[in-house]
């Protein structure tokens, strides 16, 4: 289904293939190098031309065409060339031969700090980034920068929501997991390939952190502590919760036969939910969790979509005019409107039709500090996915008992902190 496709290539697809992908060594100094000529190039006076190559995902192609005729306009030496390329492949493919790589793509960035690392991407100049920094919420900000530096041009943010049928739950059933799942049934993934997406965030509802504050530290996690034997506990407890129906594939098919009555997903999935709600169709932001010890924000992951210049382009300031044009206010409202794409730019997003949109109002409420975590960009974070799916199926199955909790806690956390050749 779409929404399979697109939670395990869109917003962690890179990580995923990458286990697979060759493990590129970091370039060493060389992107301080690039950042430095990169920053005196950009702002200065040097005329913008040259021939250079776009790669979008398919579904973008109709909506971009039209900014891309108006950039060529008003940079008259620059020729633009758009051609299909995977977002969540951009990693795998741009390293695969950089010079022929396309000199602006689209990637997710959690894909970020492993091509910052690799010098295939420009590090962006004073002035663009400072720009970056003005216009755009924190989190894509904040997405987009690896090591004190920003990497990328945001354009838009993704965050899981709640979607929930109006007739059987209230707006007020669905403000906590508690009042969701005694009111009705939430169908959703503890026991497949994919819950290490919808839960792993659990644990940093609970206080938490994975790989430090910053996600950029390799020995910041810290998962085996009272708070994550709480977090484990309450997984182990929603097998017995009759509100909880164990659903991935059949997610949207049960929303719509009225099995469930509540699902969690993107905004990718807004248009199949509309056709099994209709109107009965209700977004929310999460609902609070108690492990415990007291209701808590239930978080997600929070993806930000961005444009990247290749580190290898004979072009670098039309690629990063392309780049900044291609995610300034304008092109992302028309992403909106086109393909449902929740901007990352400030005033994008107070824009009416992006403020009367459901799914965009709960990704924008999702997309704070208090409702998401920005997935970590660090290399390593491809040894996360797997043992996390293992943890939360193993957990919810029983196979893991609690008085094992505590010791699968230290394991996970010692797997997942050992640093990559």
């Amino acid at each position: 289904t779409r929404m399979k496709v697109d939670v395990k290539r869109l917003l962690i697809g890179g990580s995923i293939l990458s286990l697979s992908a060759i493990v590129l060594g970091a370039c060493g100094n060389s992107n301080d190098d690039a950042a430095s000529s990169n920053g005196s190039a950009a702002e200065s006076s040097a005329k913008v031309e040259g021939d250079i190559k776009l790669w979008v995902d398919t579904e973008h192609i109709d909506a971009l065409q039209g900014q891309v005729d108006k950039f060529e306009k008003e940079y008259p030496d620059v020729k633009v060339t758009v051609a299909v390329g995977s977002s969540a492949d951009a990693k795998a493919d741009v390293s695969k031969d950089p010079e022929q790589a396309a000199d602006v793509f689209m990637m997710p960035h959690d894909q970020v700090g492993q091509m910052a690392e690799a010098g295939l991407i420009y590090p962006i100049g004073d002035k663009q980034a400072a720009t970056i920094k003005d216009t755009n919420v924190e989190a894509a900000v904040d997405a987009v920068t690896w090591k004190d530096k920003i990497y990328g041009y945001p354009y838009g943010v993704e965050s899981q929501v709640l979607y929930y049928n109006t007739s059987t739950l209230t707006a007020d059933d669905v403000k906590t997991w508690e009042g969701l799942t005694s009111a009705g049934k939430i169908g959703t993934n503890f026991a497949e390939d994919g819950a290490n997406y919808i839960f792993g965030p659990l644990f940093m509802s609970n206080g938490n952190v994975l790989y430090g504050e910053d996600g950029e530290d390799i020995n910041g996690t810290n998962f085996n502590n009272e708070a994550g034997v709480e977090v484990l506990q309450w997984i182990a407890d929603q097998k017995n919760n009759s509100g909880v129906l164990q659903a991935s594939e059949s997610a949207l098919s049960d929303l719509q036969s009225g099995k469930s009555d509540a699902f969690l997903s993107g905004p990718w999935s807004k248009n199949d939910v509309e056709k099994a709600l209709g109107d009965n169709m209700g977004v929310a932001a999460y609902p609070t969790i108690d492990f415990g010890s007291g209701a808590k924000q239930m978080k997600a992951f929070l993806g930000v979509k961005l444009y990247a210049v290749n580190q290898q382009t004979e072009a670098p300031l039309a690629a990063m005019a392309l780049a900044e044009y291609l995610s300034n206010q304008e092109t992302q409202e028309i992403e909106f409107t086109e393909n449902g794409v929740v901007p990352s730019n400030k005033d994008a997003q107070e824009s009416d039709a992006v403020k009367a949109d459901a799914v965009a109002k709960a990704v924008m409420e999702m997309s704070d500090a208090e409702h998401s975590v920005v997935m970590p960009k660090l290399p390593e974070m491809v040894s996360f996915w797997p043992p996390m799916d293992a943890l939360i199926n193993d957990t919810y199955k029983g196979q893991i008992k609690p008085d094992q909790f505590q010791d699968k806690l230290d394991k996970f956390v010692s797997d997942i902190s050992k640093v990559t050749e």
